[in-house]
């Protein structure tokens, strides 16, 4: 195989951004014709039952000319998202709703949740025998 193949299949520019179990690729690639074109992968880790473990991948192949749509659908959903819900991180949030266990406490307390009454608690309370 010539060198000018094997260039084809390797990266040009490549950002690697690493999210826990996600790890999400951005890599500059060239056509045949000698353009470039981006692939974003988001590659995930799994463990299989005897502790081994595999990554499921997901790609995206994202063309020049579709560039600026992209770009704007991006800013404009990720815009509404931090619009609505804040930029916290709920499950983040969330995690301060669990106790964490102390050593006086018993092993199987690990995963005790807090609970408050919620609507929906009240809600099954409610008699339905007026109407």
């Amino acid at each position: 195989m010539s060198d000018q193949g094997s260039m084809k299949n390797e990266d040009i520019f490549s950002k690697v951004i690493r999210a826990g179990r996600r790890t999400y690729f951005f890599d500059v690639r060239s056509t045949k014709a000698d353009d470039y074109y981006l692939t974003i992968t988001e590659s995930k880790k799994f463990t299989n039952d005897d502790g081994s473990f595999f990554y499921r991948k997901h790609k995206i192949y994202l063309y020049k000319e579709d560039f600026e749509n992209f770009k704007d659908a991006l800013d404009e959903t990720t815009n509404f998202i931090i619009d609505k819900k804040g930029e916290e991180v709920i499950s983040d949030r969330h995690q301060k709703d669990f106790t964490k266990p102390s050593e006086a406490e018993p092993a199987n307390n690990i995963h005790q949740e807090k609970t408050t009454p919620t609507s929906a608690t009240a809600f099954t309370n409610v008699s339905f025998d007026d109407i």
